[in-house]
């Protein structure tokens, strides 16, 4: 329990300044007194079931990673519904092991064809990998909208 409770105190300090809010402001977002949150951030005590969902949907996280993310690797808190899984290694010949969690989530199998997107763009480098029939029927319904078929 001990370790569940630094969790959520240091989840609930990071999110506070990762959003820019005093302790002041939490408190009157949620209803709550400015001791309280800062006694839930001391990990002094806990916020009732009420209150972190209140805090889960003033930071836009889960519930269930409110109160159990657990840093590793120095990744912060993703966002509701967003998933970071962890680092993979690039191996020689460019092969990436997708981890078993995000497999298993996403229910991603061997066979499965995704579309690699990349942004070469300095500060927004990066790479995505999405289901590559979800991209072709994105892709098509954007070139319906800008090419409507003409009746011949």
């Amino acid at each position: 329990m001990k370790n569940k409770k630094m969790n959520l105190s240091q989840n609930l300090i990071y999110l506070r300044k990762g959003n820019h809010y005093s302790i002041e402001t939490v408190a009157e977002k949620i209803g709550v007194s400015r001791q309280a949150v800062s006694k839930w951030e001391a990990g002094e005590t806990i916020p009732d079931l009420i209150n972190c969902d209140l805090l889960a949907q003033l930071y836009d996280v889960s519930l269930e990673d409110l109160i159990y993310y657990s840093p590793t690797e120095n990744i912060p808190l993703p966002p509701k519904n967003k998933h970071i899984f962890g680092t993979v290694v690039l191996a020689e010949r460019g092969q990436v092991v997708l981890p078993k969690a995000a497999r298993d989530l996403l229910q991603l199998k061997a066979g499965d064809r995704l579309m690699v997107l990349g942004d070469s763009a300095t500060e927004t480098q990066g790479l995505a990998l999405i289901p590559a029939d979800h991209f072709l029927r994105a892709a098509e319904e954007m070139m319906d909208n800008f090419y409507p078929k003409t009746k011949e």
